[in-house]
């Protein structure tokens, strides 16, 4: 399974393979087209509850990271991972996101759940 993570705001490459965004908001001010995304999986996205209370506050990632992690559990969350797996079998797949933080954001766990229950 091939996967990666990458910044929805940074330019599209060949290299990224299958764009998936995992956000449960569109990025702020991109079009589809800029955007360039093949699918969007919002069930991989934790919930707005979860979201608003984090507010990328880095206090707050273990936390964050556990709840998520939990919610990531949810029927509609383990029908995602399965699309997500079904395309990464396939070929390569990046997981796009729309926070500026590039080390406590969403994508960060669920490529790390991956790689932990795939690799």
């Amino acid at each position: 399974m091939k996967v990666q993570i990458k910044r929805v705001y940074e330019a599209a490459d060949h290299a990224d393979g299958y764009r998936i965004l995992v956000d449960r908001l569109w990025p702020r001010g991109l079009t589809k087209e800029s955007a360039a995304v093949d699918e969007w999986l919002r069930d991989l996205a934790p919930s707005t509850e979860l979201r608003r209370w984090f507010n990328h506050a880095p206090e707050r990632w273990a936390e964050f990271k556990r709840r998520y992690l939990h919610e990531l559990q949810s029927e509609a969350a383990v029908a995602a991972l399965g699309r997500l797996s079904e395309v990464a079998a396939k070929q390569r797949v990046t997981l796009l996101y729309g926070a500026k933080d590039e080390t406590h954001n969403n994508a960060v766990v669920l490529l790390e759940h991956l790689k932990r229950h795939h690799d």
